[in-house]
């Protein structure tokens, strides 16, 4: 007894059974060739502007360093000084013997060497951002080269000193590069 049944089969798109001309998503997909990977990106820049602000960047950058180097190298006797002041252990001569020396180093001898008394403390003070040689430590500061013997230490003039020789301008003729050199007002060439 069989009984010849007939079921219509209807196409569904989730046929797992395709006729035999068709493809199916998976077969399609295993046939994508993959994208080609993308160049690598240059770490140097690739405009002409880019290029130009790294030379300029570069170039900015060189000039700091050459200043800087320029800036230590002119303040050598700043650092002779404080080193010298360090060891002379508070000997107030010394100490007025070191800021003659620093002055000299840093202005025009014919500004600073004829320089006595309270000329000399005021010197110091328009130099400096402060008025610390003033009263009793600028006159132990004019005293004490003439004393014989100095066994007082004073903390006050040792920080002034230390204060004046770090902190002191310089204002001098700028000459070399980037600056424009200026002749005296009586020179002749």
């Amino acid at each position: 007894m069989q009984e010849a049944t007939s079921i219509p089969q209807t196409t569904s798109p989730a046929n797992t059974n395709p006729a035999a001309g068709e493809e199916t998503l998976p077969d399609m997909i295993a046939q994508l060739v993959p994208p080609p990977e993308p160049p690598a990106i240059p770490m140097w820049p690739a405009t002409p502007l880019a290029k130009g602000l790294c030379a300029l960047f570069l170039l900015i950058l060189l000039l700091f360093i050459w200043r800087q180097i320029h800036i230590y190298r002119a303040n050598a006797y700043r650092r002779a000084a404080l080193a010298e002041l360090r060891q002379g252990e508070g000997d107030a001569a010394q100490i007025a013997a070191i800021l003659r020396r620093t002055a000299l180093a840093a202005y025009p001898r014919e500004e600073v060497a004829a320089l006595t008394g309270e000329h000399w403390l005021e010197f110091l003070n328009q130099h400096y951002p402060g008025n610390a040689f003033e009263g009793e430590v600028g006159h132990e500061l004019l005293q004490s080269p003439y004393r014989k013997t100095t066994s007082h230490k004073s903390d006050a003039l040792i920080q002034a000193a230390q204060d004046w020789i770090r902190q002191h301008k310089v204002v001098q003729p700028k000459a070399g590069w980037f600056h424009l050199s200026a002749k005296p007002a009586g020179a002749t060439s």
